[in-house]
């Protein structure tokens, strides 16, 4: 029977891959993205499998809309992967309010706003996947706020899964490298970017050296992830991106 599955920062990225990947699997899924255009043109490639709506996961009335939507589509979500994120490198002491709190609202706030409105539409096999990031645990200059948000996420999926394991629900992180796909450009001020590859340079971390893996690999991980045995769990997913291997 298909599952459904309900992902946010659907309209690029891996939000977009995971959508392609699940409905070419057979599943039915839910695109959310703050962008209402963007995830309508991603369920119109993807067909009849998907159903597209607009959702800003940091404003609370906005994740209730959303799946208010989606339990008048489908009575029953079986996943839900907390993907939407910002990532935008800056100094603290530079930071604007809007940049701070941004941070906070949609990579740690958001994921806890969806989560609240989606378990009532769970139960016993159903899952919670939270996308984190390997700066979590890296010096990595720049991504202060990034790096504090995805780390209490990471606390958050920790605690959610006590609370949700003797229902059935299992909660896991997903913590991931760099990633890129064909096309895909960083949507950031040139100035920013010069100032953040320099900093992670002195860190002794060369950016354009750094492995890569496409989204499209990183897809099979996600399922995996969902179509683990019953007796199994994964609190916590690990991955990197590695050089090809030359012959």
């Amino acid at each position: 029977m298909a599952k459904v599955i309900v992902i946010t920062g659907a309209g690029a990225g891996l939000g977009r891959a995971l959508a392609r990947r699940f409905a070419a699997d057979g599943e039915a899924v839910v695109l959310l993205g703050r962008n209402p255009e963007k995830v309508q043109e991603v369920a119109e490639q993807i067909g009849e499998r998907a159903l597209a709506l607009g959702c800003d996961v940091a404003s609370p009335d906005s994740v209730r809309a959303a799946f208010a939507r989606i339990a008048e589509r489908h009575p029953r979500i079986d996943v839900l992967i907390n993907n939407a994120a910002v990532f935008e490198p800056f100094l603290i002491a530079e930071a604007t309010d809007d940049q701070i709190l941004k941070s906070v609202t949609t990579n740690l706030a958001g994921p806890i706003l969806c989560a609240r409105s989606a378990i009532p539409l769970m139960g016993k096999g159903s899952q919670i996947i939270n996308v984190s990031s390997e700066s979590v645990g890296m010096l990595f200059p720049h991504l202060v706020m990034y790096q504090s948000s995805k780390a209490g996420l990471e606390r958050f999926s920790q605690g959610l899964h006590h609370e949700l394991d003797p229902k059935g629900i299992r909660v896991t992180t997903v913590r991931a490298g760099q990633m890129m796909e064909a096309g895909k450009t960083w949507d950031i001020d040139p100035q920013a970017a010069m100032r953040f590859a320099q900093a992670a340079a002195a860190a002794g971390l060369n950016l354009r050296e750094r492995p890569i893996s496409q989204y499209t690999s990183v897809t099979n991980i996600f399922r995996a992830v969902i179509d683990l045995p019953a007796d199994l769990h994964a609190q916590t997913v690990f991955l990197h991106a590695r050089a090809p291997i030359k012959d």
